[in-house]
């Protein structure tokens, strides 16, 4: 079997919470040939104008649609701060773009991520809350498994009082195919910790869900 050319693989080693693949490549050439197959599949002529170049842009925009299989979430929260602060932090209004793994198609929206610092008031940077949910996000995925993921990886690697997560998105399987219902939007979410208690996962999921005037 011949190994592909460096310049057609992508990948490393990942490892932690949430990780599906002890490797992530991208083999550029398979999926042009993929890709051209389908065309032929669906009755299209792929050496037209129009198509001859496509197999190669979607094998470019997989690489960046799936970069998540190669990074480690570990990675994005390994740097932390101490500023002692012991309430809810939470960044709304995160924007997601992912895969569905049953249709091949995106499904888009917003994350809401939330903690509550663990009893070292360690923090990590509000970006790194945005890059995390991409990390994930960047997979094929289910919005339930992606909710459950940001969650997990939030609480093994900063080991907080409690943690939320809420995700809003449309998801193109059912707004251009099947029921065909655009506009419909799935909202998911996950809480740990302290932030499972009544009240406290009340003002939470209040925060994360408010609406703009």
């Amino acid at each position: 079997m011949s190994t592909p050319a460096a310049s057609d693989v992508e990948g490393s080693e990942v490892e932690g919470a949430g990780e599906r693949r002890a490797h992530a490549t991208v083999d550029h050439a398979r999926i042009e040939a993929a890709v051209r197959e389908i065309l032929i599949a669906v009755g299209e002529d792929p050496d037209r104008d129009g198509l001859v170049d496509t197999p190669g842009r979607v094998a470019r925009s997989y690489a960046e649609m799936f970069a998540g299989l190669s990074q480690s979430p570990a990675k994005v929260l390994e740097t932390t701060f101490d500023v002692e602060h012991e309430e809810l932090i939470l960044v709304r209004d995160i924007e997601v773009y992912s895969v569905c793994e049953h249709h091949l198609v995106p499904f888009h929206g917003v994350a809401h991520v939330g903690y509550i610092p663990g009893p070292t008031g360690h923090i990590t940077g509000l970006s790194k809350l945005a890059r995390l949910v991409d990390v994930f996000a960047r997979r094929p995925q289910v919005q339930e498994r992606l909710t459950t993921e940001v969650a997990e990886a939030l609480e093994e690697y900063l080991h907080p009082r409690g943690v939320i997560v809420v995700i809003e998105a449309e998801h193109l399987c059912m707004s251009m195919r099947g029921v065909r219902r655009p506009g419909a939007r799935t909202i998911t979410s996950a809480v740990r910790g302290q932030l499972r208690a009544g009240a406290t996962r009340a003002e939470a999921m209040s925060l994360a869900l408010a609406r703009r005037v």
